[in-house]
């Protein structure tokens, strides 16, 4: 059975790799983004639902509309980047914890958490960077990755499912491990730079991307966060996003 699961993989793997239509960049996925897109709006309603319940949903009506707002300004350049996303049933919601991490599921299953935007006290500008970061992992498919990652770790779980493209009993957990793995150095930096574009085409300021940076290396000096944790070295991506503020300024005034 091992024997047979492992030639299945194997098959699949040769079939798994796709070129993202945003970057280009090819990429190794055993996962449809339709079963990604369902595995994850089961996975985010579970999430909400626990925090819910734990009291960790937040009830600030000011803050959550604050934060509607940035993200349906960032969510309508998305759509232009990758017209499929007109179709995701784009949510987004704040969670009640002190961590400073946000993310976006695939098919714009969006949060962040009040600790990041309390701690650092940050301006929407710098949340616009932070979920353009987010909703950037979306739309260059980084969820799939990590999920076809979790599925390949797993040695074939649910694979013949997968391969099949039908059944998706199996994928919700896949989604769960896949929110709880980090992204790759090379995915982190593919999200900066197009989070800072999205961000600069919905009218907010690409230099934030700089600034948000230095805030979250300068909180968190000692030890990274987990929303750090593969990111760039913070010397590096903070070059990386000088060197893009220049490219995103016109169209940043363009929007304005």
């Amino acid at each position: 059975m091992k024997r047979l699961l492992a030639v299945a993989l194997a098959a699949a793997t040769l079939t798994a790799c796709q070129e993202n239509p945003v970057s280009g960049r090819k990429q190794f996925v055993l996962v449809s983004e339709e079963q990604a897109q369902a595995s994850s709006a089961t996975a985010y309603t579970q999430t909400l639902t626990e925090a819910q319940k734990s009291g960790k949903l937040s009830t600030d009506a000011a803050l959550n509309a604050r934060v509607k707002r940035i993200t349906d300004r960032l969510i309508a350049q998305a759509t232009v980047m990758y017209p499929p996303s007109k179709d995701w049933k784009w949510s987004v919601a704040v969670l009640d914890e002190p961590t400073l991490n946000a993310w976006c599921m695939p098919g714009g299953k969006m949060a962040i958490y009040t600790g990041i935007i309390s701690k650092l006290q940050l301006s929407d500008d710098e949340i616009a960077q932070i979920m353009g970061h987010e909703i950037a992992h979306a739309l260059l498919g980084h969820g799939r990755e990590r999920m076809s990652r979790a599925l390949a770790t797993q040695g074939g779980l649910v694979l013949g499912s997968v391969v099949a493209g039908t059944d998706l009993t199996g994928l919700a957990p896949i989604a769960d491990i896949a929110l709880n793995l980090p992204n790759s150095r090379a995915s982190e930096s593919e999200a900066d730079r197009y989070g800072i574009e999205l961000a600069a085409r919905a009218g907010y300021d690409p230099r934030a991307a700089v600034k948000l940076w230095e805030k979250m290396n300068a909180a968190n000096s000692s030890q990274p966060p987990k929303f750090l944790s593969t990111h760039p070295s913070p010397t590096d991506r903070i070059q990386a996003l000088n060197a893009l503020v220049p490219k995103m300024m016109p169209l940043y005034e363009k929007a304005r």
